[in-house]
């Protein structure tokens, strides 16, 4: 692993830290500051929307500019967001929290292309293995976002102040990091003339795959993973316990891309794909088979393991499909189908379910 491919897998990693500390707080918030309880998920659900909306236009902009001059926007749009929600927590502004989580929704827009970045600075041989080391900045995510919001939010007189100062934290220090980085400057425009029309690219069969591979990947591990707490809660679980599986689900989530960038050397993106693909029917078999807390723990470890691979397998398997200066409108199509797939359908269930 290259210098370059470690920091953009820290990169990774203190992105990740915000978004789990905004999936764990910011309906909390809130549900405090929100006249309405009714709205009380509306923030958490304009950061998704934001995601979705910034997806394009991140990677049309980057291969225009280039990654690093991206990634350090993305870092003033995302500081601007934080202080933002700062502010609405300090004020007990609704609206104004609102607004900071479209920043940090729009920061992720960008953040999600780290994975591509990392195709672009590792050996060609090693591209596969480069987007999994990434993806393994997961690990340090699930431990830092959860217990910093824990820690944090009771730090000042105002609860929650510190979770959002916390962010600013979060993204100064990412921000530092890239200017740290030295990533390749952007395809020189005469040579994006000779591209292929997009529809022709969308059409290959890899493309297909891949997109559907993420795509289904995303969107059935977050709806499994949602439904899974208040199954076991219904079925008069501890809270602790719900909290030791969806651990466990996380740990399976990101653990495994320590291995399985060689994993799709050695064997090839499309069978990781169908491997990813029948850990995830075993994990539903296994929802059907029981409901103690071990056919809880293993479904969603294998959910877990099984996205690992469908969504790193998808992504390999993108990056074969497209020529270099294809490489934007090609990412972008494929990041908004699959954050598309993965915040709408089951992810406006879970705001629904949040609001009630």
């Amino acid at each position: 692993m290259n210098r370059n491919v470690f920091l953009l897998g820290l990169a990774q990693a203190l992105m990740m830290s915000v978004n789990s500390l905004m999936v764990t707080s910011a309906a909390i918030i809130g549900s405090h500051l929100a006249t309405n309880k009714a709205l009380a998920t509306l923030p958490l659900a304009l950061q998704f929307v934001a995601v979705m909306l910034t997806t394009i236009p991140a990677s049309m902009l980057m291969g225009r500019i280039g990654r690093k001059p991206g990634f350090l926007l993305a870092t003033l749009i995302g500081l601007s967001g934080a202080v933002c929600g700062v502010i609405g927590i300090y004020q007990d502004s609704f609206l104004l929290f609102c607004i900071g989580t479209i920043g940090t929704g729009m920061y992720t827009g960008f953040g999600n292309y780290f994975r591509f970045a990392a195709t672009e600075v590792a050996p060609p041989d090693k591209k596969n293995t480069a987007i999994s080391y990434v993806l393994a900045g997961g690990v340090l995510a699930a431990i830092i976002g959860p217990n910093l919001a824990n820690l944090s939010k009771d730090v000042f007189a105002i609860t929650y102040l510190g979770t959002f100062i916390s962010v600013i934290v979060l993204y100064g220090l990412n921000g530092i990091n890239f200017l740290c980085m030295k990533l390749p400057k952007p395809v020189a425009r005469d040579f994006r003339q000779n591209t292929r029309p997009m529809l022709q690219i969308a059409r290959q069969p890899a493309f297909i795959v891949a997109v559907a591979s993420a795509a289904i990947g995303y969107s059935v591990m977050v709806l499994l993973m949602t439904a899974t707490p208040l199954e076991m809660t219904h079925q008069d679980h501890a809270f602790s316990e719900v909290a030791f599986v969806i651990q466990w689900h996380v740990l399976g989530m990101f653990v495994p891309s320590f291995f399985t960038g060689h994993l799709i050397n050695r064997f090839g993106a499309q069978r990781i794909i169908m491997s990813g693909a029948s850990l995830m029917i075993l994990c539903i078999l296994l929802n059907f088979s029981g409901s103690s807390v071990w056919h809880f723990w293993a479904a969603l470890l294998l959910l877990g393991v099984g996205w690992n691979f469908m969504f790193i397998g998808g992504t390999s398997l993108l990056t074969e499909t497209y020529r270099p200066e294809e490489s934007a409108k090609s990412q972008a199509l494929n990041d908004f189908v699959v954050f598309t797939a993965r915040d709408l359908p089951p992810g406006g269930k879970r705001q629904v379910a949040g609001a009630k």
